[in-house]
């Protein structure tokens, strides 16, 4: 049996990101879950979109699939007045998108690295900007961005280095914001998962690196989001919640981002 979700999002709209499969697919089947309608934001993945809309309307809830590529300038400020003319208001927002290109870290071509930047700080920045409206109308916006374990203590990672950069400028700007937006009633705060049991890159001795013994499950990562939009965080702003089992506390760590 599910348990009963923490919050209670019943009337409320959310967009996630980056939301047709894996993380973003189960974020946004929990927000549904909670009662929310959920934006489903996608690339290319059509048809998995298709199925997840399906999945959230056999949960009771609307669910809307709306395209837009988060690295082309405009695409972000389309998605929220297509979000808004679509769901009639918008609630929470989660910035769950972020391209993990890997290799050595002169290997990406300038338009490859640039393009990693626009898609996980720029738009994140240009999504939240053009929701401002709607977030403070809404008297309980929130906007929730996705991190990774360690952004708060740094360790050059030379193999996601564009990746990197992106997400430590994201944690910077989470906080600017929530103290930009707090007078607006918006929150602002961070979810940092560690390895994620459908991570691309999981190690197979994942028990070496994870004082908890196994990567994050998705309902993991659910439940800090769930637990920010309940009564419980509704007085937390500028927070980055690690999720991640105990992995990089320890700076000498070197596996993953």
């Amino acid at each position: 049996m599910t348990a009963a979700p923490i919050a209670d999002l019943t009337g409320r709209v959310a967009l996630v990101t980056g939301a047709a499969k894996r993380t973003g697919r189960g974020l946004a089947l929990a927000l549904a879950r909670a009662g929310a309608d959920v934006v489903v934001h996608y690339g290319n993945s059509k048809q998995d979109v298709e199925t997840a809309v399906a999945e959230i309307a056999a949960l009771g809830r609307r669910g809307f699939a709306i395209q837009a590529d988060l690295g082309c300038p405009g695409d972000a400020e389309r998605l929220i007045q297509t979000t808004l003319e679509q769901a009639r208001r918008l609630d929470i927002l989660v910035n769950n998108v972020g391209n993990y290109p890997l290799g050595d870290p002169l290997g990406l071509s300038a338009d490859a690295f640039r393009d990693t930047l626009e898609t996980n700080l720029t738009a994140p920045y240009a999504l939240i900007r053009a929701a401002r409206p709607a977030l403070a109308a809404s008297g309980i916006g929130h906007v929730i961005n996705l991190g990774y374990a360690g952004v708060e203590h740094l360790v050059a990672n030379t193999r996601a280095m564009a990746y990197q950069i992106s997400k430590a400028g994201l944690l910077v700007l989470t906080r600017s914001l929530a103290q930009a937006l707090g007078p607006d009633g918006i929150r602002v705060n961070m979810v940092s998962p560690g390895h994620i049991d459908n991570s691309v890159d999981l190690p197979a001795d994942i028990q070496t690196h994870v004082p908890l013994g196994r990567p994050a499950r998705i309902d993991d990562i659910a439940g800090a989001l769930l637990f920010l939009l309940s009564p419980a965080g509704g007085y937390i702003t500028g927070a980055n919640i690690e999720v991640a089992g105990g992995y990089r506390l320890s700076l000498s760590d070197e596996i993953g981002p």
